[in-house]
């Protein structure tokens, strides 16, 4: 299996990480807490969450990264820092 991220999946990746660290922080937890929760090293955690970086990572690393922060998987791969104005305009919605 390649590490390699496919184009079109990059910007996935930094939004899912960018959601992560959001939520981390509101839920008052430090970067090592949740890595230790999720059973990944703090340095993987980092990573995940810096919006420069692309870092693809394990469903079951995703799994254990929304059971540590408490939410339900589904809400968490939806988390989105785009607008409302962007959000509605869906492919749904067309």
């Amino acid at each position: 299996m390649s590490k390699e991220v496919e184009f079109k999946n990059r910007d996935r990746f930094i939004q899912l990480g960018i959601a992560i660290a959001a939520l981390r922080k509101m839920r008052g937890m430090s970067q090592e807490k949740l890595a230790e929760l999720s059973n990944v090293s703090r340095s993987h955690i980092s990573a995940i969450e810096a919006p420069g970086i692309v870092r693809p990572f394990s469903l079951e690393v995703f799994y254990n990264i929304a059971d540590a922060l408490d939410i339900d998987p589904a809400d968490l791969i939806n988390a989105s820092v785009f607008p409302d104005k962007i959000l509605t305009n869906s492919k749904k919605n067309k």
